[in-house]
């Protein structure tokens, strides 16, 4: 009488194990992933590295279109042009190519600066980190711009009252409140400025709902590849190409001086 097969194996894999076939086909699998693995050696930002990879599929694909980022280089290069504008005159002495915005970051560095997290689960690098340093560049050209503002009139009026603690240094210090920098630099006031440059025809994410952008967060994945422009050109053309940058190109646009 033979053997009866033990429940957690299933019929096709008990057959294969009766007729010797299981070595081929765990040889043909390996092979399948080694052929995988061996793919040209193109940059990371053009394919999800091969030993990410997975062999197959776990989840179906989801239904309706799919969402397609844009794959050309002239398209982006186009949008640092806009964004960066004649700031980059300011990295002259650097040896770079030309002063355009296509030219002051690398080509891997300037993918990178637009890939949100979310587009192929983070695999081929992501803009986090960019992003934190972008946004203390700007939260600093922030609050020297509401320094150098116009005082609000309640401050005004509390200022007149001869208080010990009086300097004109001190003058504009009633502006700085997170209240005020919160409004200045709201995602959606910043996404506004992504628009202007095109930020949101290169930007590389996935949307939750293909459908409804602003509802899978548009402004904020916006605003943070803003910063994340902003810390790329701080930590590869240095922080006076940055501060002006953010100033000229951020801040002006949005009625800051």
């Amino acid at each position: 009488m033979a053997a009866s097969r033990p429940s957690f194996i299933c019929t096709s894999c008990a057959r294969a194990l009766r007729t010797g076939n299981a070595s081929q086909t765990s040889r043909a699998f390996s092979a399948s992933v080694a052929q995988q693995q061996t793919s040209p050696d193109l940059p990371r930002w053009q394919q999800t590295p091969p030993a990410m990879q997975m062999p197959f599929r776990l989840r179906p694909q989801p239904k309706g279109l799919a969402w397609r980022v844009n794959s050309e280089p002239e398209t982006l290069d186009a949008m640092y042009d806009r964004f960066v504008g004649r700031v980059g005159e300011v990295a002259k002495g650097q040896g770079l190519a030309g002063t355009r915005g296509r030219d002051m970051l690398p080509e891997e560095v300037k993918w990178l600066a637009v890939t949100h997290k979310s587009f192929d689960h983070g695999r081929r690098g992501f803009n986090d980190r960019l992003a934190f340093l972008g946004k203390r560049i700007v939260d600093l050209q922030t609050s020297l711009a509401l320094l150098n503002a116009p005082q609000a009139p309640s401050a005004t009026a509390l200022s007149s009252r001869g208080d010990v603690y009086k300097h004109p240094a001190l003058e504009g210090a009633d502006n700085i409140t997170a209240f005020a920098k919160n409004n200045v630099l709201s995602a959606s006031r910043l996404a506004k400025v992504a628009l202007n440059y095109g930020v949101d025809k290169v930007v590389r994410w996935k949307p939750k709902k293909s459908e409804n952008l602003q509802g899978s967060g548009l402004d904020t994945v916006l605003a943070h590849t803003v910063y994340s422009i902003i810390g790329a050109l701080a930590l590869q053309r240095g922080g006076e190409v940055a501060a002006r940058t953010a100033r000229e190109r951020v801040l002006q646009p949005l009625g800051l001086r």
